[in-house]
């Protein structure tokens, strides 16, 4: 039975990637930061009959990241697919943004990224096999206003995607990055309640004006995500390496 390992998996297109995984047959390591959340998600994952394994994970301590790795090939065997899918987003105008703000930014989504990657990724290479996926974010393609460092920690996630995607392609391994667009998740939802909060627009049209961002006037659906990632582990996609490829309905076209 593969083995993936998913982060940020007890909630929105983590959760949604955990159950897509377990659905097509892989063995899940889920990780989060709440036990509670954990323990849900391992239930669900149980229903499908697969081996489960969920850890406490905070991807920006390093030794948390390893112990959970090491961990999990204890359990369930070795690692065949990563999935770096937590992640945080906030905004605030550049010139007032505090730089706990950025700090923050940078080492859940962009540094967490590379502890996972540095503790999992040399053990494929060494097997000549497996998936590094990462769920950057269109965000890692072009500029949005007002969100300098989550802009800045989603491109550091796509350059680190490409440049190992190259060390690692004659060896077996894929590395990609998925950029989804505005997805129907709590961040999105954290997200229309800041429009409302400082615009003072209803609900209804701080969600039209998120949805009016993508050209399909909607949030994509944390399952869209999902399946993506699935078929990128799949053997039919080991010729997409190095790839930042979007789900966002035409948002972003470069």
């Amino acid at each position: 039975m593969p083995v993936v390992f998913v982060t940020g998996a007890s909630r929105g297109v983590g959760r949604a990637i955990a159950l897509q995984f377990a659905a097509a047959g892989y063995a899940v390591a889920a990780t989060g930061r709440s036990d509670s959340s954990l323990h849900h998600i391992e239930n669900e994952l149980a229903g499908f009959g697969v081996d489960v394994f969920t850890a406490r994970c905070d991807v920006t301590d390093r030794g948390t990241v390893a112990s959970a790795a090491a961990q999990t090939e204890e359990r369930l065997g070795p690692i065949d697919v990563l999935v770096n899918n937590a992640g945080v987003a906030d905004s605030a105008p550049f010139a007032a943004m505090a730089d706990d703000l950025w700090d923050r930014m940078i080492a859940v989504n962009l540094t967490g990224t590379y502890h996972c990657m540095r503790a999992i990724l040399p053990g494929m290479l060494e097997r000549r096999r497996g998936r590094v996926i990462n769920i950057a974010s269109t965000a890692g393609k072009t500029g949005f206003a007002y969100t300098a460092a989550y802009c800045a920690s989603k491109h550091g996630v796509v350059g680190l995607t490409r440049a190992v995607a190259l060390e690692a392609a004659a060896k077996g391994v894929t590395v990609n990055a998925i950029c989804p667009g505005w997805v129907d998740t709590d961040m999105t939802k954290d997200t229309i309640d800041r429009i409302v909060r400082f615009t003072g627009r209803s609900p209804d049209e701080a969600r039209a004006t998120v949805e009016a961002m993508n050209p399909q006037r909607r949030l994509i659906e944390p399952n869209e995500v999902a399946a993506l990632a699935v078929f990128l582990a799949s053997p039919e996609a080991r010729g997409i390496n190095g790839q930042a490829l979007s789900v966002d309905g035409g948002e972003v076209t470069a």
